[in-house]
């Protein structure tokens, strides 16, 4: 299970979820908010509707999909899964990530926080599974002196997900189709 600083953090059906990504050293990531559906054995699924506002420093953009984010009960990961309309056909992308936490800052909003480890396994319609920012991973592990404990895990980790992913193993088995669905007749934030 996530840490939670209090059980009054566990978010709850149509909470507001700002995710805030950081990196290793501490810098500032991706912050993207979305809406938090529910849970199963798997873990939580969060709603990330088209037309949200998301940033990171150098950058900000609104959405152009629907994306489901999954975050596990267990695992050095969070899922993210695109529909159909995603600019560049991303299907599935996942980030390898550390210290996964919660934080409620008001009664109706909580935060996820996590350190990205950079590698990440991506499912595209064009050029279908790969893992991604390997070149990124290997700079930083020395850079900002990634633990070797650490990176095997990581590696270890980026090479279950893509066995998991290649045979549509759970949660990777089409079953965020039907959060889609919950996340889409829910009202919006």
């Amino acid at each position: 299970m996530l840490p939670l600083q209090h059980e009054l953090d566990a978010p709850r059906p149509g909470d507001l979820v700002v995710a805030r990504n950081r990196k290793f050293d501490g810098t500032a990531h991706w912050v993207v908010p979305g809406r938090y559906l529910g849970s199963d054995e798997f873990g939580h699924w969060i709603f990330q509707g088209t037309n949200e506002f998301i940033s990171r420093p150098g950058a900000a953009l609104y959405t152009e999909s629907d994306a489901i984010l999954l975050i596990p009960f267990t695992g050095d990961w969070v899922a993210t899964f695109y529909d159909e309309a995603h600019p560049e056909r991303v299907e599935l992308y996942i980030d390898l990530a550390i210290e996964l936490a919660w934080r409620r800052i008001r009664p109706d909003v909580v935060e996820f926080h996590m350190i990205d480890m950079d590698l990440d396994v991506v499912r595209t319609q064009a050029r279908g599974l790969y893992v991604d920012d390997e070149d990124e991973f290997a700079q930083h592990r020395i850079e900002l002196a990634y633990p070797d404990e650490l990176c095997t895990r990581m590696e270890s980790a980026c090479a279950d997900l893509v066995t998991a992913v290649a045979g549509a193993n759970a949660p990777f088995d089409g079953r965020d189709a039907a959060w889609f669905t919950l996340g889409r007749m829910s009202p919006s934030l």
